[in-house]
């Protein structure tokens, strides 16, 4: 199986922490399920014109941690995000383009897995009671969409090139406290800079997204909020917990992205389906 190796960034200015720290922060050290929620919005951004607020988004993201067998820690976890309108906060299944005037249906995320290994260390602040751990990753990798012509009206760039920013605060006592295998309370803040989604429809067209979110860790699946509480129990019950590890899995599994997922699911795209598709429905062929 695929696995995805997370660089975090070397010991620098800010001072790091090294990754178990980190580790500590985001998921703790017993292999337990970590629960994360965000809202925020996206807005496109296209040279020359004033920013356009598309659409608000809430999210969650399950998680746990564990070491492989060469004794590194590794995350896995099965996530989703939805995009809202801006106005009236209702899930969105249909969007029309405000550039190209085409009513298209919204694929929203459902991104099962999503798994790291982690190694190095993390640029770290503090500030009085509280540690902030801040990670920038600038993937960029061949866009599985690029090269297929059925694609070229959606994403037709050879290569995927994006960049995120997270933000990790956790409080110093928790951090330190040697009888907690991890902390209770964490706020995230992430922000994104990355091309149109395929599902928007916007070939080749100048521009870019930029997402701006904040949240935090709760409880467990109960502290959710209710529109992904639904979600999950009507539709995407193994969106419930996270995955129980790497190993084991099938080894056609591998970190899933929107990207991979418009691919997988083109034909219920093109159907009009509402997205998230359930398990097992609307594969491509």
């Amino acid at each position: 199986m695929e696995r995805q190796v997370m660089d975090l960034p070397q010991a620098g200015t800010p001072p790091a922490l090294g990754v178990e720290a980190f580790v500590k922060a985001r998921l703790g050290f017993d292999g337990g399920e970590t629960y994360t929620v965000w809202r925020g919005a996206v807005y496109g951004l296209v040279p020359g014109e004033p920013q356009v607020h598309l659409f608000d988004i809430v999210g969650m993201n399950v998680a746990r941690g564990f070491r492989d067998d060469r004794g590194h820690w590794c995350m896995t976890s099965r996530e989703l995000n939805y995009y809202l309108d801006a106005e009236t906060q209702a899930v969105l299944h249909s969007w029309e383009n405000p550039w190209t005037g085409e009513r298209v249906p919204v694929v929203h995320v459902a991104n099962d897995p999503v798994e790291h290994c982690l190694r190095g260390s993390v640029p770290t602040m503090v500030a009085g009671d509280r540690v902030t751990f801040a990670i920038d990753v600038f993937p960029r990798y061949p866009n599985p969409l690029g090269n297929d012509p059925r694609f070229r009206d959606y994403s037709p760039n050879p290569v995927y090139h994006a960049a995120e920013f997270f933000q990790l605060t956790v409080p110093l006592a928790e951090l330190q406290d040697a009888s907690r295998p991890g902390v209770e309370t964490m706020t995230v803040a992430w922000h994104r800079i990355g091309p149109w989604l395929p599902w928007m429809k916007m070939g080749d067209r100048e521009g870019q997204l930029v997402y701006s979110a904040c949240g935090q860790r709760v409880a467990g699946f109960e502290a959710l909020p209710e529109v992904l509480k639904g979600e999950i129990r009507d539709r995407l019950p193994q969106y419930r917990h996270a995955p129980a590890g790497m190993e084991g899995r099938r080894s056609d599994l591998k970190t899933m992205t929107s990207w991979r997922y418009f691919q997988r699911h083109f034909d219920a795209y093109l159907r009009g389906d509402v997205f998230p598709v359930a398990e097992g429905q609307g594969l491509a062929a």
